[in-house]
């Protein structure tokens, strides 16, 4: 659990670690505004393995940061560093895993708003802590070192996850996914017919959009928050990143608070109650992004910038709860392809800032959101009810024993880890 949480967390740590410092960036490179806005393996080999190859693969880019001297290369330099944000589809199967369907929505939501945690951290760490000190304390004033040095910090503790990932993790409660296939506890899967089976499914792109419109928008506003308040509200470097890490500070409580409630709606209404706080969480989200388009002091952006998180992270938490059931046994494939959207939704939400003026990219982004929010009465779950109506049950194309078959399938992975007294639980041990 902690583990999950903490990786990805150092994930955004490196993945936004430039975010804060993108005006030092600007002015040092002489960047134009437009170049400024530039799962199946975990089904396969469990999320140990890929977490940490990820971590490494996402560190090495960030220690280089300095190094960069042109637009372009700041491009290709953020495109790599952009691979950490992967290290959500192995949070998030990490937890599937360890936790079983009653509490999966909190359990998922919980360990990706602490990670996500890693943007208000970012925002604090970087803008305002790490540079003011390099620029007086070690380069007498000189900005251009200061940010140039700056992101080395989270490229060592990048590499340090790394390796405590690997060596201190296991793959699932009973142990590593190599040792359970040699003792054939677990019977291989193959990545192309994993992707196969999550790509095929309606729900998942359903939820792909959904998701593009809660985590894209949070991605986005990672980036966009600091520049956004020195433009629009001419705050310094260092006061425009501390008030932009506000957006991510809400992710201690907010996601995991959806997935809670998500769960609390399953208890007393099943999938429609899931369903229902899914589409009020976007509506909501949505509004809220226009109300923040408009604002015109400082201290409102800031409130409402404070309530516009909160239902962004709970949509974010929201949706989790609701992954697992869609075809539990290729739930990191579907993870994967869902978790994608987010960055699918960031890229299509940054070139609107590339294109428009700040408040009518804020505003259209609001009008996608609620948009987004009609979706889910188009998701229908085999064994599960829909949002208005049941067309499963209805066509009578499963029976009733279609539920307790998914539940099934969702706890499997979890049940692995507390089925005691087996003989190949004792060769476990014995190896």
């Amino acid at each position: 659990f902690h583990f999950a949480w903490w990786s990805y967390h150092v994930a955004f740590l490196m993945w936004f670690s430039i975010s804060p410092l993108l005006s030092e960036v600007q002015d040092t490179l002489d960047l134009t505004k437009a170049e400024i806005w530039t799962g199946p393996f975990c089904d396969k080999y469990g999320p140990r393995i890929p977490m940490g190859l990820i971590l490494l693969a996402s560190a090495i880019p960030t220690g280089l940061t300095g190094l960069v001297g042109t637009s372009s290369g700041l491009s290709i330099l953020r495109f790599f560093i952009g691979v950490g944000g992967s290290t959500f589809v192995m949070c998030q199967y990490w937890t599937s895993c360890m936790f079983t369907k009653e509490w999966v929505g909190t359990a998922n939501a919980t360990v990706g708003g602490w990670g996500n945690v890693g943007g208000a951290v970012t925002q604090v760490l970087m803008g305002s802590i790490l540079f003011p000190l390099l620029r007086d304390a070690a380069y007498g004033g000189n900005r251009e070192k200061a940010w140039r040095t700056a992101c080395v910090v989270p490229c060592i503790v990048g590499l340090i996850t790394s390796y405590c990932v690997v060596r201190f993790t296991d793959d699932c409660p009973k142990g590593n996914y190599a040792k359970l296939k040699k003792l054939r506890q677990i019977e291989p899967v193959s990545v192309g017919k994993s992707f196969r089976g999550g790509a095929l499914n309606v729900n998942t792109w359903l939820l792909f959009v959904q998701y593009a419109c809660c985590f894209g928008v949070e991605i986005t506003m990672n980036n966009a928050a600091a520049l956004y308040f020195k433009e629009e509200f001419g705050q310094s470097t260092e006061s425009a990143a501390a008030i932009a890490s506000i957006f991510g500070w809400m992710n201690l409580f907010a996601r995991g608070l959806g997935g809670f409630i998500s769960d609390k709606a399953n208890i007393y209404n099943g999938m429609r109650g899931r369903l229902a706080w899914q589409s009020i969480c976007l509506l909501i989200e949505g509004c809220l992004v226009a109300v923040f388009a408009q604002t015109e002091t400082l201290s409102t952006a800031i409130m409402v910038l404070m309530f516009f998180s909160i239902f962004v992270q709970a949509a974010e938490g929201s949706t989790y709860g609701i992954v697992p059931y869609v075809n539990p046994a290729i739930t990191g494939s579907i993870s994967g392809i869902i978790g994608a959207g987010g960055n699918t939704g960031a890229v299509v939400f940054s070139l609107f800032f590339r294109q428009m003026t700040n408040k009518t990219a804020l505003r259209t982004i609001g009008a996608m959101v609620v948009t987004s929010s009609v979706l889910s009465l188009f998701v229908f779950i085999k064994g599960q009810p829909g949002l208005v109506w049941n067309p499963h049950l209805d066509n009578q194309t499963y029976d009733d024993d279609d539920e307790d078959d998914d539940d099934d399938h969702m706890n499997q992975k979890h049940e692995m880890g507390f089925k005691e007294g087996t003989k190949d639980e004792e060769a476990i041990q014995a190896s």
